[in-house]
């Protein structure tokens, strides 16, 4: 690349200031916080809260300390204190903006949640706002859950054999599902149907649901206990 020369001048006249900006970068880091090394490692550059942040942003599920603690290849008490880190900071402790979200421990876990004064707007845009039409793959989803609740965003996936996270999540905005109960053993949430779908389908019970059987091939995938 042509920089021999210019190399070795930058290691030879830059070394003393580049330790001491070392040396300053170090004294201002918080506890938790990677220091880069330079290499281009974006995992180990980036704050341990920010990576555990886009977890939870994406989590369907809440997500034990083990788990977190593995995904991000941390130690299990340096990611115990950056999650309370992350609370704090959504809380707006210590000066900082408190968010229209709050990240909360249940069933043995951490999960981000709106914050409860902020239910009815988020409703209203959720149910008058966004009312653009379900996709097949949703319709599917909803299907499934209607038919077969309780059940595990698991059980679901392996009926239809795809990940269903984002379509979970759609079906859990919109307001036609909602989360039963979680599993005391397994951890996994499972899912049922709520009365705006009865009101959608114009029903006044599941009864009124339509036999499924013989809609379906040999009765198959998940569906043969179901009239």
């Amino acid at each position: 690349m042509g920089a021999s020369d210019g190399s070795a001048r930058g290691v030879s006249t830059g070394s003393t200031s580049e330790t001491g900006a070392t040396e300053r970068r170090s004294s201002l880091s918080r506890p938790g916080d990677p220091v880069s090394t330079g290499d281009g490692g974006a995992g180990e550059a980036q704050p341990i809260e920010r990576r555990l942040e886009a977890i939870l942003m994406v989590a369907d599920e809440p997500q034990s300390l083990v788990h977190l603690a593995s995904a991000v290849g941390r130690p299990l008490v340096e990611v115990r204190e950056a999650i309370l880190r992350l609370v704090a900071d959504f809380d707006g402790v210590d000066g900082t903006v408190r968010r229209g979200f709050e990240l909360r421990e249940v069933a043995g876990g951490w999960r981000i949640y709106v914050r409860a004064e902020h239910d009815p707007v988020v409703a209203d845009f959720v149910l008058t706002q966004n009312p653009s039409r379900l996709s097949q793959a949703a319709l599917e989803t909803l299907a499934v859950i209607a038919y077969k609740q309780p059940i595990s965003r698991g059980a679901v996936a392996s009926i239809r054999a795809v990940n269903v996270d984002s379509v979970v999540r759609t079906l859990l905005g919109r307001g036609l599902i909602t989360e039963a109960f979680t599993d005391s053993e397994t951890g996994a949430i499972n899912y049922a149907t709520t009365d705006l779908l009865l009101v959608q389908l114009g029903i006044n019970s599941l009864d009124e649901l339509p036999l499924i059987s013989p809609l379906l091939a040999d009765g198959a995938n998940g569906f043969e206990d179901l009239p």
